[in-house]
């Protein structure tokens, strides 16, 4: 397994590292940390968004024809882990860039290709995923969400919930029970359907927190043209796993950056804080604890180099 990189993909990091650095506002990262001045959260992801893509940095693993970089999986990597060191914010259509897009471009027609994926990039469109039910949660097959066709188009009615960024969305990403006396995972099919359209409302849920990531959202007689269906009629389930499987894409160097991080802070705070007049360092098990936070940590470094290493091969 060889975890080195190549002279050109150090240069893509150092790139990536100064972008962030001149586009990030001063003080990211830190507890100086705000939003610009009369900005919303909405409203700086949003521009965030825009910023990343017009300095290629977004799309990466997408064709250059439609907006993308085509750039290896791991230049993908290196993007997400600096990503992750400078503690850089999301992009907004978080959504549409890791689960729509992606789908789009393994089942999508040419036009639905051109008609969606640009937007997908600038965040022009933002996008949510229709999948979870009341009555059905993770198991998706279960779903209950129908669509009949009727003519060239589809008249949708059911519920999905848990619907993340739905409040925001402009498009959907569908799951529906098109033929429901077939076996459950072989009656469903795609759509993308608009949130804008007649019948949807959207109902978010409020966490305690105060905030409302989540919704609920209601369809009733949608209309949504058959040009709209992803991948073939009662294939939705196979293009449901393209979903699911390009949620993780190449996160998990990022997800280690973050821990590693996360235990720096730790360290400093043990150093820092003090018990029984002395820091929290020299209690046995204080670092007994810490060590073991560091094995784990090693543990899942390696592992997802080994991962990412098997990808590439």
């Amino acid at each position: 397994m060889d975890l080195s990189f190549s002279p050109e993909e150090e240069r893509f990091r150092e790139r990536v590292r100064n972008f962030l650095g001149d586009n990030l506002p001063p003080g990211w990262g830190t507890a100086e940390q705000r939003l610009p001045a009369e900005m919303s959260q909405v409203d700086f992801l949003r521009d965030w968004q825009r910023r990343l893509y017009e300095g290629g940095l977004l799309g990466m693993s997408w064709p250059k024809e439609y907006g993308g970089q085509s750039a290896s999986r791991t230049e993908m990597a290196i993007f997400n882990e600096e990503m992750a060191l400078h503690r850089a914010p999301a992009p907004l259509n978080a959504l549409g860039l890791s689960m729509a897009g992606p789908t789009i471009i393994t089942h999508g027609t040419d036009e639905q290709k051109r008609r969606f994926l640009r937007k997908i990039l600038s965040c022009e469109e933002i996008w949510c995923q229709g999948f979870s039910e009341p009555d059905a949660g993770s198991d998706v097959a279960s779903l209950r969400t129908r669509a009949a066709l009727s003519g060239d188009e589809f008249v949708v009615n059911g519920q999905k919930v848990w619907t993340s960024l739905a409040h925001v969305a402009d498009w959907c990403m569908l799951l529906v029970r098109t033929d429901p006396d077939a076996p459950r995972h072989r009656g469903l099919s795609y759509l993308l359907v608009d949130m804008h359209g007649p019948g949807v409302t959207v109902r978010p849920l409020r966490q305690i927190t105060g905030e409302s990531e989540f919704n609920e959202v209601f369809f009733e007689d949608v209309r949504v043209p058959r040009a709209n269906l992803l991948g073939g009629l009662n294939d939705g389930w196979r293009v449901a796993m393209t979903t699911l499987t390009n949620e993780r894409g190449t996160a998990a160097l990022a997800s280690v950056a973050r821990v590693r991080m996360a235990f720096d802070e730790s360290v400093e705070l043990a150093r820092t804080i003090r018990r029984g007049g002395a820091p929290a360092t020299a209690d046995p098990l204080v670092r007994q604890r810490l060590a073991q936070f560091y094995v784990e940590l090693e543990m899942m470094k390696y592992t997802s180099y080994r991962v990412f290493s098997k990808i590439l091969s």
